[in-house]
C-alpha cells in the first residue's frame, strides 16, 4: 500500500508553498480524461510550451497532449501502428507514444505518481525535504522536472555513462546531480549511493522508482486506460488483442497489463531485457546500452504472477536501428522497401528503449504466429529528440551511414528477428523470479519476509494498492481547496 497517512503540520506548510508558488495539483482522473480539466486551465496552456517549467504544465502529464511544442490543448491518445512492411509480421504492433510529455518522456507520470501523494498528505516537506530521484535517466528527469513544478528541491542520482544529454539538462533543473559509477546496469550503485545519503542526511527524502507503488499506480490507471481507449478505437469486427509488451525497467510500465489482464482476461504480458544482462531469463548480469532499464535486480513493483513470457533482447539490434531509423541512407532505403514514407519520417519517435520495445513486439508475434487480425501493444518511453548525441557518436565510431548497412540491418534486426532467448512462463517459473526480489530487497533494502509473501500469496494485495487512485484524488482535491487559487 501507499503510505497515505496525513502530517497535518507538514501539509500546511505544504499549503501555503503551493499558494505563493501558484499550484494547481491535477487528479488521476484529469490526467486520465482531461476534458476534467477547468477550462480556465486550459486557456492558460495556450501559451505555454510542451516543457517550459510551469506549474501548469502538470495539466500535461498525460497521454492526450496536442503533438505539439507550444500551447496545445488535449485530443485522443497519441499512438503509432507499425506496418507489416517494417515490422515482418502481419500482426498490428500499436505504440503509444511518449514524445508529447513534458520533458519529452512519460517518466513525469511515474514521479508524479511517486511524490504527490506523499506531498499532499504531509510526508514531504517542500519547505524542508529535497526529493533524491535514483535513475538510469527519464525517472530523475522526470522527478527533478515535476518538483519543480510542485516547488520542491530535487537530487538526482544517475550512472555515469548514461547520455550526454541527460546530464546537460538535470544540471539546469536539479538541485544537485550525483554521478555513480557504471552505465545502464549498474543500478546497485545508485542504491548504495541513497543509503549513504539516507545516513548522512536527515533532510532527503528517497522516490526510488524501483520500489515506489506510485509508479506503479500510475501507469495502471493511467497507462493502462489510455491503452484500453486505443484498443475501443482500432479494434474491428474479428479482431483479437492479444497482449502488451515491454522492456522491465522499474516494471512501472509493465503494471498497465494488470488493469489490461481485468478488462481482457485472456490477454498476455512479455516482459523484455537486454540480452546482455539477462536477469528474468537467465538470471544473468552484465552491462548494455538500451537507456532506461535499469537491471541486475527484479523490481519490487513488479506483478510476476501477471507475467507470461520473459525475452532479451540483443542491444547491438537496438543501436543499429538507431541509424536505419535515422540515418538518410536507412530512411531513404526503408522507403524503397515499401514502408510507408509517412511511418519512415516518424521514427524519430522511437528513442532506444522503444526500439527495443518494438523488436520484442516482433518477437512476440513471432512467438504467438500472429495473424492480421491480432494486436499487440507497446509503449515508446521517449524518442530520439533525448539521444542525439548517441547518434553521432555511432556515426564517429563506424563511419557513414550506407545502403549497404541499411540492407543489412534491415534484413538482419527487422525481417530476421527471431524467437530465440524466449521462455513462456509456467507458475513455478513465475515464482522463481519472482523470489529473486528477496536477495535485493529483503537482504539489501530493508523489505519484510511478510510482504515478499504478501506480493504472492495474498489476492489483495495487488487490488488494494489499484484501489488507492479514488483515495489520493479526494486527497489531492482537498489539497488543492485548501491551496484557494482553484476557486479564484
Amino acid at each position: 500500500m501507499i503510505d497515505l497517512t496525513i502530517h497535518e503540520a507538514q501539509r500546511e506548510r505544504a499549503v501555503q508553498r503551493a499558494r505563493e508558488r501558484g499550484i494547481i495539483i491535477p487528479t488521476f482522473a484529469q490526467m486520465k480524461n482531461p476534458a476534467l480539466i477547468p477550462e480556465s486551465i486550459q486557456a492558460r496552456l495556450r501559451n505555454a510550451g510542451l516543457w517550459d517549467v510551469d506549474p501548469l504544465n502538470l495539466f500535461r502529464i498525460t497521454w492526450k497532449n496536442e503533438p505539439v511544442p507550444f500551447g496545445g490543448g488535449f485530443g485522443g491518445v497519441n499512438y503509432l501502428e507499425f506496418s507489416p512492411s517494417l515490422t515482418g509480421v502481419p500482426a498490428r504492433i500499436i505504440a503509444l507514444v511518449g514524445k508529447w510529455f513534458p520533458t519529452g518522456a512519460h517518466k513525469v507520470g511515474a514521479t508524479f505518481g511517486c511524490l504527490v501523494p506523499r506531498l499532499v498528505t504531509g510526508q514531504f516537506d517542500p519547505t524542508y525535504h529535497k526529493a533524491v530521484w535514483p535513475s538510469t535517466g527519464n525517472f530523475c528527469r522526470g522527478g527533478a522536472y515535476d518538483a519543480t513544478l510542485l516547488a520542491c528541491e530535487s537530487i538526482a542520482i544517475l550512472p555515469e555513462g548514461m547520455s550526454r544529454e541527460r546530464f546537460e539538462w538535470l544540471s539546469r533543473l536539479a538541485g544537485e546531480v550525483i554521478a555513480t559509477p557504471g552505465s545502464e546496469s549498474n543500478v546497485k550503485e545508485i542504491f548504495d549511493k541513497c543509503w549513504e545519503l539516507r545516513r548522512t542526511r536527515p533532510d532527503v527524502f528517497i522516490f526510488n522508482q524501483f520500489e515506489e507503488f506510485g509508479n506503479y499506480l500510475w501507469h495502471y490507471e493511467i497507462t493502462g486506460h489510455a491503452m484500453e481507449e486505443v484498443l475501443e478505437q482500432e479494434m474491428r469486427p474479428g479482431d483479437t488483442y492479444q497482449g502488451v509488451v515491454l522492456t522491465t525497467g522499474s516494471a512501472g510500465t509493465i503494471a498497465c497489463g494488470d488493469y489490461l489482464k481485468q478488462v481482457f482476461p485472456a490477454s498476455k504480458v512479455a516482459a523484455s531485457e537486454a540480452l546482455q544482462c539477462p536477469t528474468l531469463l537467465l538470471n544473468g548480469f552484465g552491462s548494455h546500452r538500451i537507456e532506461g532499464i535499469g537491471d541486475k535486480h527484479v523490481p519490487w513493483i513488479h506483478n510476476l504472477r501477471n507475467t507470461d513470457l520473459v525475452m532479451a533482447i540483443d542491444d547491438n539490434a537496438c543501436m543499429a536501428l538507431v541509424r536505419l531509423f535515422n540515418e538518410p541512407a536507412g530512411r531513404a532505403y526503408l522507403v524503397r522497401q515499401g514502408v510507408p514514407p509517412a511511418l519512415v519520417e516518424r521514427l524519430d519517435l522511437l528513442g532506444i528503449s522503444g526500439i527495443a520495445n518494438l523488436l520484442s513486439s516482433i518477437k512476440f508475434a513471432k512467438w504467438y504466429e500472429l495473424g492480421e487480425r491480432d494486436i499487440v501493444l507497446t509503449v515508446l518511453t521517449d524518442s530520439m529528440e533525448l539521444y542525439q548525441s548517441r547518434v553521432l557518436e555511432l556515426r564517429e565510431a563506424r563511419g557513414e551511414y550506407t545502403e549497404m548497412d541499411a540492407a543489412a540491418d534491415y534484413h538482419r534486426y527487422l525481417l530476421g528477428c527471431t524467437v530465440d532467448y524466449m521462455a513462456e512462463l509456467g507458475y513455478w517459473d513465475r515464482r522463481r523470479i519472482h523470489n529473486l526480489k528477496y536477495y535485493t530487497w529483503v537482504e539489501q533494502q530493508g523489505k519484510t519476509y511478510e510482504e515478499i509473501q504478501a506480493q504472492w500469496y495474498d489476492p489483495e494485495y495487488w487490488t488494494r494498492i489499484q484501489q488507492q487512485v479514488a483515495e489520493i484524488d479526494v486527497l489531492i482535491e482537498e489539497f488543492n481547496r485548501r491551496v484557494g487559487l482553484l476557486e479564484e
